[in-house]
């Protein structure tokens, strides 16, 4: 079954009247239980194909279909559902919420998407105990390293059990 399928998207930025075509032309399909790399130079484009298939941009043309859903018009709180219940993100620089507890940033997916107290605290010291962690679970991000930040940023990517996991 095809995860993600993108057809001809192009995205081109206009800053003043200087243009940068961030994609041109890209077509890809990933099926379940794939795993894809996409490698090439900085500033290749390929952290903002991620951000297409992760409904956080929208490509200038072509389609984006993730987990069967066609995406691309879909509008902004409709993109936002789609991340919400399909996709886990580990960000480039982690993004977990600086006031949070390790605990709590793993726990947020599962409070955005209306699980029970129990089936939180459950999944997310599960996800603790599988990234070595559950020691630091009342640390705020300032107070872990680099490596745990990271360890915690995927264990918040797995929570809601996705679809699809995009990691830049």
């Amino acid at each position: 079954m095809e995860v993600v399928k993108i057809e001809n998207v192009t995205r081109t930025y206009q800053i003043g009247k200087l243009e940068t075509h961030a994609l041109r032309g890209v077509s890809l399909s990933i099926n379940s239980g794939e795993f894809t790399a996409l490698v090439g130079p900085s500033g290749s484009g390929k952290t903002t194909l991620l951000q297409m298939i992760g409904c956080l941009d929208q490509p200038t043309s072509g389609r984006v279909t993730v987990d069967g859903k066609e995406v691309t018009s879909l509008n902004r709180n409709q993109r936002a559902d789609m991340r919400k219940g399909h996709i886990g993100f580990i960000f480039q620089f982690f993004a977990l919420i600086p006031t949070l507890t390790a605990y709590e940033n793993v726990e947020m997916p599962l409070l955005l998407n209306g699980h029970s107290p129990k089936e939180r605290r459950d999944r997310v010291m599960e996800l603790l105990n599988a990234v070595d962690l559950t020691d630091r679970a009342n640390n705020r991000p300032d107070q872990l390293s680099g490596g745990q930040q990271q360890r915690i940023a995927i264990a918040r990517a797995l929570a809601p059990k996705p679809a699809l996991i995009l990691a830049d």
